[in-house]
């Protein structure tokens, strides 16, 4: 079966930045193909019409990968306001400045202050995609439906 619309696709995946700095190895994904936003559009457009087995690496600018970093998605709180037990590298849901629900990276905790970060880790780096498609099958009404692929242990919202 080749990658179209509405194809489930697994994808086994390594990232690098561009100087071959690992971010991410042998790593496996499931996603829904044909513009869901499941996956990155150039990410997309390079697996479209391939099979099982297919392999490419993608070399991809920020803009097309996670984007420009954001001064205004970085914010300091009172470490008052911050719930005990998350550690740096942990991640908390809250509010942006328009009421939307993001969440956010704490980044670092110095004195009674806590740095939040909403932005990727991954903006701003030009990132090396090594890819391989692992399977493709016909997504389910329900996957097409909720906009992504559902796990093999059913699925729950």
């Amino acid at each position: 079966m080749k990658i179209s619309k509405d194809t489930a696709v697994t994808l086994h995946y390594s990232v690098t930045e561009a100087n071959g700095k690992p971010l991410a190895s042998r790593e496996t994904t499931d996603y829904l193909h044909g513009g869901y936003g499941n996956t990155l559009p150039k990410i997309e457009e390079a697996l479209e019409g391939q099979e099982t087995g297919f392999r490419v690496t993608l070399e991809l600018q920020p803009e097309d990968a996670f984007g420009r970093r954001e001064e205004a998605l970085a914010r300091t709180i009172s470490k008052k306001d911050f719930p005990p037990g998350v550690k740096v590298g942990g991640q908390l849901r809250g509010m942006t400045e328009d009421g939307r629900e993001q969440f956010f990276t704490v980044m670092k905790i110095k004195g009674d202050q806590v740095l939040l970060d909403a932005n990727h880790p991954w903006a701003d780096k030009a990132l090396k995609f090594t890819l391989q498609v692992g399977g493709v099958r016909a997504a389910t009404a329900e996957e097409i439906a909720h906009g992504h692929v559902h796990g093999g242990h059913g699925h729950h919202h």
